[in-house]
């Protein structure tokens, strides 16, 4: 457990010595398309209850009726 300790209080212990961190890399032309225009589709929003059918609960029907109705289909 001890050794444990060592270690992390040895690598913060270097990590505050070290000089100043390096820049972070330059991200803004990552968001740029390589090739503006191409065979792209365009993104419009489709709204996912399109085609959704209220369903009304019918109440407790008798279990023999429900079976001979899915027998029949």
């Amino acid at each position: 457990m001890k050794s444990l300790f060592l270690a992390g209080a040895g690598a913060l212990l270097l990590g505050a010595c070290a000089r100043t961190p390096a820049a972070l890399p330059e991200t803004a032309a990552l968001q740029n398309p390589a090739v503006s225009s191409g065979p792209y589709r365009t993104l419009a929003y489709q709204d996912p209850f399109r085609g959704f059918e209220r369903q009304q609960p019918s109440g407790p029907a008798s279990w023999r009726g429900v079976n001979e109705q899915q027998e029949d289909h």
